[in-house]
């Protein structure tokens, strides 16, 4: 009997191993077809994305447009923007997690790189899907409602009048480390081995943290945090304020994401101290 409660109590403490990280190059994915099948998932899962964004985007810009004398309170707003970009996200990496990882965004796949969680060849051939997905995505919207694309600004990413360019930067900055600090702790193993008794609805803190995201920066810069959102927009509207501020749009989140995951990894799972205390004790 007491044998039997030991091991009901070894079951129960729910015993927690670092999964191995990801080799830094693996050829043998390109060999599988699991890899092109998560290609494709992030693709259309960015062209999705972008396609009703961006309309959303359209509608509200041409609901306060003062020319066509609209109800000013029939839009979404800026509220609902943040709505169908949060909303989008968390609709979208709930149907893709189990086949992508769901990542839509080329800084969290930098920030998941950077932590050893993807591969070299998976975190490159998945920017290339999803910067090739926004571009396919803004395109339909132009090609469904040309008049109103270009003349409500395509969507695209522009830093607002009034804000300068550093700004504009530390905004992209801290918004997509709020997104990837949100992305890392939803879906960390440890988290799920320790609290295997609650369900952990990981798409909804994310879609969440996009939401909450956009509403404080929507004012400065429209709102990037997601490199392959801006640079689909830019490709498709082709307007050179565009491409004047498209490097904020890059640098910005790529820097917050490194920033994420170097505090999740290093300060709050303090994988540093593991690896020292693993090296002393193997020396």
């Amino acid at each position: 009997m007491t044998k039997d409660v030991e091991v009901a109590e070894h079951h129960g403490a729910k015993d927690y191993h670092d999964p191995p990280p990801a080799p830094l190059f693996d050829a043998d994915e390109l060999t599988k077809w699991s890899f092109y099948r998560a290609l494709i998932a992030e693709f259309i899962a960015t062209l999705l994305f972008l396609y009703v964004t961006v309309l959303t985007v359209i509608g509200y810009k041409s609901s306060t447009d003062p020319l066509l004398d609209l109800d000013q309170c029939g839009g979404v707003g800026i509220l609902g923007i943040a709505w169908a970009f949060g909303g989008m996200i968390f609709v979208l990496v709930y149907c893709t997690a189990g086949i992508s990882g769901g990542h839509i965004n080329p800084a969290v796949t930098f920030g998941l790189f950077l932590a050893r969680k993807v591969s070299l060849v998976r975190a490159v051939m998945y920017m290339v899907a999803q910067c090739l997905g926004a571009i396919c995505g803004v395109g339909l919207v132009k090609a469904f409602q040309s008049s109103y694309y270009n003349r409500y600004g395509g969507g695209a990413n522009t830093l607002a009048d009034g804000y300068n360019k550093g700004t504009g930067l530390g905004a992209e900055i801290i918004g997509t480390f709020v997104l990837v600090y949100t992305v890392f702790s939803a879906t960390d193993p440890k988290r799920s081995a320790r609290d295997s008794h609650v369900p952990v609805l990981a798409p909804l803190p994310i879609g969440f943290a996009v939401f909450m995201v956009h509403l404080a920066t929507i004012p400065i810069t429209g709102t990037g945090i997601n490199p392959a959102r801006s640079f689909g927009a830019a490709v498709i509207y082709n307007n050179d304020k565009a491409w004047d501020d498209q490097w904020i749009f890059w640098v910005g989140p790529f820097l917050g994401a490194a920033a994420a995951a170097f505090y999740h990894q290093f300060v709050l799972r303090a994988a540093a101290i593991k690896a020292l205390g693993s090296f002393r004790s193997n020396a």
